[in-house]
């Protein structure tokens, strides 16, 4: 038995607070479990009442003289620890607090809700709430609506998770509409007890969940939600609606890394990740939920458009260009059937445009030949209806074919309102129907990337040769120093422990002679200003490259003196340094500048940057996210993700650089943040990548020690 047995699958219930009164949360509570028909015992619990609703009433839950597994509690804020208390002696093992009033109000209702979770825990009840809507087990062995939402929800496959009572009513209502089941409803409220992890734990195994899907504000334990995902959506698909991505949630930072890791990015890396399908809004999630209920994961990414109108099947066309679905090229044999029972004035072209007047045994015929290609693992069909034709009709035969194909299809109808509300009451099991083609089209894509995810091998966490000791020491220092940033050669020297390939470089302090830092370098080098507080040394005049002998150097120091004082930043220069250049060698090929960077989010710990670097990675913002632990195929797609990864590929006859060396470098840079603690930001920009491994080189690195 699961400890949120108690909640979801009581054989008793005492809802205390339950009342008479219209209008009243306590009395709507009482009169959905009555109206679900639960298959358990209710005892209303209210001292001012003998009987509510026929049903006998008790003064306090130990007057229940029944053993109690679940009480919900509605009662004012201030009487709710002394319910809990009676509880916890009662022996109650399951706690749903609809009341609100305690942590979200401010500091008064915190120390509330501290001391309710403090009463739960020495008694070993679990709690759901405080200040939430219910829980629903809609499954048949329990039948239990505990909350005060309108309606009668159906029953289904889909467990669901809100952080917000207020969506968690919109959403029961519009599922509703729908003829979209539950298995499973949660509105966790404060989250003081049951959270998102709880219940992805306790929906894994739930024979009657096949689908989930959560609206979070946090995410609680990045750590572990991030291993129950995974492992998870190998089986069931997960589709969550993540909020709280404004700008007020940002930080500063003074590395490139951390100036491009905004809010968002870290909940983005996570669920990517973990295969989970993220979606903007409510409306999509419950479009993607629909598209999981009513058809089959594709077997690939071809679609095919069949329609009725060229407009409708034109903006689906667009709106799948560039989000991972192919357009379907159709056989011969197909178009050659299309032809034979359609008009000549029809295109059996992919979109197949059957013209104004297709009605119902046109889309059962057509849609037929077209799921019957060996080329096609998609069908949006797209039906306006014109007055002579009935729609319903038309979405019956629809459903029809694609049951018997057993091949995913997401249909358009763009009709009048009433119909959509007929679908689910008169076509059972009715394909997933959406009134835009657009809409459909996001939903093939959320169908598709889960496709790829569940094909994905899951990868490996490679661990590499490092003097992980050494790297420590480096860090510990600074950070018993009071922390900031290493100096160049501490940096190189933590790069070093990890086996990064570095550029050999001399440091001198400003004013001394640079002719001799040359000594025992090659040229070309390069120049450069070091400062603690000097980030974007080429916009102060502090880079010179290609710098061919030690004349030039010489030169090039006095005119990066002047450039520096002229940006009023000479003060804040330490030193120079004096590097071999990367990429100018022999071996550099079609050289190119990539960033690898870190950042630590408060929440999910470090967050690897990777993206073309230089000078205008802030600008280009080429760049992607991910989170630890990264697998090497994490690491793989990372790389491709990049909108500029063709040109690490070699294009227009450039050679294709070590793109494997970028992996790997990946790879050791998680593996070094894993490994040291105390580094709050990494920046290495830029990388040079050449096509040959011995040529490539980290050519500068910051690191921040806090």
């Amino acid at each position: 038995m699961h400890n949120l047995d108690s909640i979801f699958k009581p054989r008793s219930i005492a809802i205390v607070g339950a009342t008479a009164r219209p209008g009243s949360i306590g009395r709507e509570i009482l009169n959905n479990l009555f109206a679900y028909e639960i298959n358990g015992k209710v005892f209303p619990v209210n001292p001012r009442h003998e009987y509510i609703h026929s049903t006998k009433s008790y003064p306090s839950v130990e007057a229940i003289p029944d053993p109690v597994d679940l009480a919900v509690i509605v009662v004012p804020a201030a009487h709710v620890q002394g319910v809990v208390e009676e509880c916890g002696r009662k022996g109650v093992k399951g706690l749903v607090i609809i009341t609100a009033g305690f942590r979200e109000t401010g500091e008064e209702g915190a120390k509330r809700e501290d001391a309710i979770i403090e009463i739960a825990r020495r008694y070993g009840m679990r709690m759901i709430g405080p200040n939430c809507m219910g829980v629903i087990d809609a499954t048949p062995a329990v039948r239990m609506n505990a909350t005060f939402s309108p309606g009668i929800p159906p029953t289904g496959t889909v467990a669901f998770m809100t952080q917000s009572g207020a969506l968690g009513v919109a959403i029961l209502l519009a599922v509703q509409k729908l003829g979209l089941g539950f298995s499973y409803f949660a509105s966790v409220g404060n989250k003081a007890d049951v959270g998102a992890m709880d219940l992805l734990e306790y929906w894994e195994n739930d024979p009657d969940t096949q689908i989930i899907a959560m609206y979070l504000e946090s995410f609680g334990d990045p750590r572990r939600f991030t291993e129950l995902s995974k492992r998870i959506t190998r089986r069931k698909p997960i589709v969550v609606v993540k909020s709280g991505s404004s700008a007020a949630g940002a930080r500063a930072a003074s590395s490139h890394t951390g100036s491009l890791a905004g809010l968002e990015v870290a909940s983005e890396a996570l669920l990517q990740q973990c295969g989970v399908n993220r979606v903007s809004s409510i409306e999509e999630m419950i479009h993607t939920v629909a598209g999981f209920v009513g058809a089959p994961v594709p077997g690939g990414n071809r679609l095919c458009l069949v329609t009725n109108a060229g407009g409708p099947a034109i903006m689906a066309v667009d709106a799948a260009d560039g989000h991972g679905l192919q357009i379907a090229t159709l056989s011969g044999k197909t178009k050659a059937d299309l032809r034979a029972v359609l008009p000549a004035e029809a295109s059996v072209e992919n979109p197949v445009d059957m013209i104004a007047n297709a009605g119902p045994d046109q889309y059962e015929r057509v849609l037929d030949l077209v799921l019957a290609d060996d080329g096609v693992d998609i069908v949006i069909p797209i039906f306006v209806p014109p007055l002579m034709v009935e729609p319903l009709e038309v979405i019956r035969r629809i459903t029809k074919v694609s049951r018997a194909r057993g091949k995913a299809v997401y249909s358009v109808l763009m009709a009048e309102e009433a119909y959509y509300a007929r679908i689910p009451r008169e076509i059972e099991r009715a394909v997933p129907i959406y009134r835009f083609p657009e809409d459909a089209v996001k939903v093939a894509q959320h169908m598709n990337r889960y496709r790829l995810w569940r094909a994905r091998p899951a990868g490996e966490v490679r661990v590499f040769e490092a003097d992980t000791e050494r790297a420590r020491a480096i860090v510990e220092k600074k950070r018993r120093a009071g922390g900031g940033y290493l100096a160049p050669n501490e940096a190189h020297a933590l790069l070093d422990a990890y086996r990064f390939p570095l550029c050999h470089y001399a440091v001198v302090p400003v004013g001394a002679d640079l002719r001799a830092a040359a000594k025992g370098l090659s040229f070309p080098v390069v120049l450069k200003v070091v400062g603690e507080t000097i980030v974007h040394k080429s916009d102060v005049g502090g880079v010179t490259v290609g710098i061919a002998d030690v004349g030039a150097l010489a030169e090039a120091g006095r005119a990066m003196e002047a450039a520096l004082k002229r940006a009023g930043v000479f003060e804040r220069a330490t030193a120079f340094m004096v590097q071999e250049m990367a990429g100018a060698g022999p071996k550099a090929g079609n050289a190119k500048e990539v960033i690898l960077g870190v950042a630590q989010d408060p929440k999910f710990g470090p967050l690897l940057m990777f993206g073309m670097g230089g000078r205008y990675v802030e600008i280009l913002r080429d760049v992607a996210f991910r989170v630890l632990p990264m697998t090497d195929i994490d690491a793989r797609e990372m790389v491709r993700s990049i909108r500029s990864f063709p040109l690490l590929e070699g294009v227009r006859g450039d050679p294709r650089v070590d793109v494997e060396f970028v992996e790997e470098s990946i790879l050791r840079l998680a593996q070094l943040v894993h490994d040291v603690e105390g580094i709050a930001e990494l920046d290495m920009n830029p990388v040079i990548v050449t096509t040959d491994r011995a040529g490539c080189r980290v050519v500068d690195v910051r690191v921040n020690v806090v």
